[in-house]
């Protein structure tokens, strides 16, 4: 069956005010898209958790989404730290949990394998631990070693953007990989945009490359253009000169609110929001075709 949706009907269905909802990609993929539909539907109270949150997280806190953030490393990649985010933290309007990206990763890897907690080597994390009480430590019953163990992370609801998928929500990712397979399984729900919907034979030629398979995806929705102002391979470059201009946005409540109206509330899809991209900008994201060799499955 198919499990094709408009992003619009995929929010609204499956993000519910107060759920924790983990947007993936690491540096690449990351699902704006979703993040600006989740604030256009002026969701509420919800935990954002992510390794890394980048700007995305930045706007659905300015826009007042959040009650909560779970992350690694805060910050406006290349820039500096996240104005909003920051700012929201140490004013005590947004409650937050840090850890290290591994330490995050573990935490949805448990989560994936059904376990209650996973053990990591006790290295680069003691003042986390000392801020965070969700570190614990265990003996290793095999060496006697102390290690520091976090809890799984089970969203209610991960979003994962992809290259391309079928209406199943058969998924391919090629360049950086993240922690989109693991965020997936780990989840409740899951909500895939993809760049391109593909007939399913496309899928199953090059099965190695499917990250995210249909048994764990909840909804798939064709989204091209989705992770600007961070890249898809393949399709479009990132837009290294928004998250400069991100920066000095967010420095003022005021023109950060009137980014969101202008670049969310304002647009209706995500077709409208590439359309409202300068020809320049879209110029310069443009990337040249660059194929890998083939790769021979062989004969059945």
């Amino acid at each position: 069956m198919s499990k094709l949706i408009p992003l619009q009907a995929a929010i609204a269905e499956h993000v519910h005010d107060g759920d924790c909802v983990y947007a993936a990609g690491f540096t690449h993929l990351i699902p704006f898209a979703a993040g600006h539909e989740i604030i256009r539907q002026r969701k509420r109270e919800l935990t954002l958790a992510r390794a890394t949150p980048d700007i995305i997280y930045d706007q659905m806190v300015a826009a007042g989404c959040a009650r909560k953030v779970i992350f690694s490393y805060s910050g406006n990649p290349g820039v500096g730290s996240l104005r909003v985010v920051r700012t929201e933290i140490e004013a005590g309007r947004l409650d937050y949990e840090e850890y290290s990206h591994f330490a995050m990763i573990t935490r949805l890897t448990a989560g994936a394998a059904g376990l209650p907690f996973l053990p990591m080597k006790s290295v680069g994390t003691l003042d986390l631990a000392r801020a965070n009480p969700h570190y614990k430590t265990v003996t290793c019953p095999y060496t006697g070693e102390t290690l520091n163990t976090v809890p799984a992370l089970n969203p209610d609801v991960a979003i994962v953007h992809v290259q391309r998928a079928d209406i199943h929500g058969n998924s391919h990712i090629w360049g950086i990989i993240g922690e989109q397979k693991e965020a997936a399984f780990a989840s409740k729900r899951v909500i895939v945009t993809a760049e391109e919907i593909v007939d399913e034979g496309v899928i199953r030629s090059d099965p190695n490359r499917t990250a995210i398979p249909s048994l764990v995806v909840t909804a798939v929705c064709h989204v091209p253009g989705a992770a600007h102002p961070s890249y898809t391979q393949g399709y479009y470059d990132r837009d290294n000169a928004f998250y400069l201009a991100w920066d000095k946005v967010s420095a003022s409540r005021e023109q950060t609110e009137a980014w969101l109206q202008e670049w969310v509330y304002a647009v209706p899809d995500r077709a409208a929001y590439w359309a409202k991209l300068d020809f320049e900008t879209r110029r310069r994201l443009e990337v040249t075709e660059q194929l890998s060799a083939p790769v021979n499955y062989g004969a059945y």
